[in-house]
């Protein structure tokens, strides 16, 4: 993804899948990258090159459940195995598919995808992984487990954010223009030390893993927040800002130690809630990233 996630400063800002701390604040990011991304997502199930309907789906790191509903969606006959390393994070997830409906179509497991040994999974006929492989200690070895877990035949989609979104329009904020690309290339440095894998070319990595990549595709991601015309939209234009606020929390946390005293306190600008430069109070927000999917197959 790129984001960070959440769970480092850089969460990246998605989730650690993996051994991310339990936090509310992590979990609220998800939900909102969720709500945020929604037709996004939709689109990429459509997309995925599956030919028979698969039964048995696998979300690994699969934070709050963003992939776990839009599969259960696409795929209206399947049941999915939502797995994560954060209780609290499957916790929401249950009771999300609980209020929906959905609860007898959802297994959770509460695994650590850096370990050894997994834990029984099925033999699921598609595996998701969105905002989850950059985070493995050890791409290559999950790689393969992914192989030798799937169905022969079987489908792995990978989702991955090109970095944190950005939201705000080149001359803001006005006392500090350009701050927001500052801070990405501040927390870009951090990702390089502690998030190696994020940005990856997946497809190399695949085709090593024993996988035949039947597809690559770059979703463009730009979400004006000033949407109003419909129920979706104005639910979008809702979670927009907090979601922004959320993100740039997350960059903070990265960026502080080479962000200049004058960038530091703009931001602190942008992330108090109470001062009139709240990006909460902006109305000039936009969503605008990038997801690449890869969709590899398993030989049958």
């Amino acid at each position: 993804m790129t984001h960070a996630h959440p769970h480092s400063p850089g969460h990246d800002t998605h989730h650690h899948p993996d051994h991310a701390a339990d936090s509310g604040s992590q979990a609220e990011i998800l939900d909102l990258d969720a709500e945020v991304l929604a037709e996004h997502t939709a689109s990429i199930t459509a997309w995925l090159p599956v030919g028979t309907p698969p039964r048995e789906i696998v979300d690994l790191g699969c934070g709050t459940g963003a992939g776990t509903f839009a599969l259960l969606n696409r795929f209206p006959e399947a049941r999915v195995t939502a797995v994560d390393s954060s209780a609290e994070h499957l916790h929401r997830l249950r009771e999300k598919a609980t209020a929906e409906g959905v609860g007898d179509r959802v297994r959770t497991v509460r695994a650590d995808l850096d370990a050894a040994d997994w834990p029984d999974l099925g033999t699921p006929g598609l595996i998701w992984a969105s905002a989850s492989m950059h985070h493995m200690a050890e791409p290559d070895r999950a790689l393969r487990k992914v192989h030798d877990v799937l169905a022969p035949g079987g489908l792995f989609a990978v989702v991955e954010l090109a970095g944190f979104p950005r939201f705000l329009p080149a001359g803001a904020p006005e006392e500090r223009p350009g701050l927001e690309e500052r801070c990405h290339t501040a927390t870009d440095h951090f990702h390089v030390e502690h998030v190696p894998h994020r940005g990856a070319d997946w497809g190399p990595l695949l085709t090593a893993a024993g996988f035949t990549v039947e597809g690559e595709r770059t979703v463009e991601v730009n979400i004006e927040g000033t949407r109003t015309e419909d129920t979706e939209g104005t639910k979008n234009t809702e979670a927009i800002p907090r979601y922004a606020l959320s993100t740039l929390q997350r960059i903070r946390g990265a960026a502080a130690e080479t962000l200049s005293p004058e960038d530091l306190a703009a931001l602190d600008q942008l992330l108090d809630t109470d001062s009139p430069r709240s990006i909460l109070r902006r109305t000039d927000l936009t969503v605008r990233t990038e997801r690449m999917v890869w969709a590899a197959r398993r030989k049958e």
